[in-house]
């Protein structure tokens, strides 16, 4: 159950809190959302130099943020079967799976928006 002990900003500042030490240990353990933050840093100014209008550069750069996203809760699912345990289980296999195929369907997703709006300029 949810602690009701604070309301206002002392709730909000413990969520930020919360929130930060949440991409604080994704980006120490998960060498996949290490890789995708650290192309974000040449591709987020990227999307943004090749956009034309706004709208286009919200898709190029939404697109990417997406993808790190999607890892935070595949970590996160991952985390949670790791911990109920570590034998094999099909439905701990399945939730992993399925939370793999969430993060490789946004990389996809980014990929077919950026395609969609780059190639007509350069073809």
């Amino acid at each position: 159950m949810a602690n009701h002990n604070g309301g206002g900003w002392r709730r909000v500042v413990r969520a930020f809190g919360y929130s930060m030490k949440g991409f604080k240990a994704c980006f120490e353990l998960e060498e996949a959302f290490r890789q995708e933050i650290f192309l974000l840093i040449p591709l987020v100014p990227l999307g943004l130099w090749l956009g034309d209008s706004p709208v286009e550069c919200a898709m190029l750069v939404g697109s990417l943020l997406l993808v790190p996203i999607v890892e935070l809760l595949n970590s996160a699912i991952e985390a949670n079967v790791d911990r109920v345990g570590l034998e094999r289980h099909e439905l701990s296999g399945r939730a992993k799976d399925i939370a793999s195929a969430a993060v490789f369907s946004s990389i996809a997703f980014c990929l077919v928006v950026w395609a969609l709006i780059l190639l007509p300029k350069w073809v």
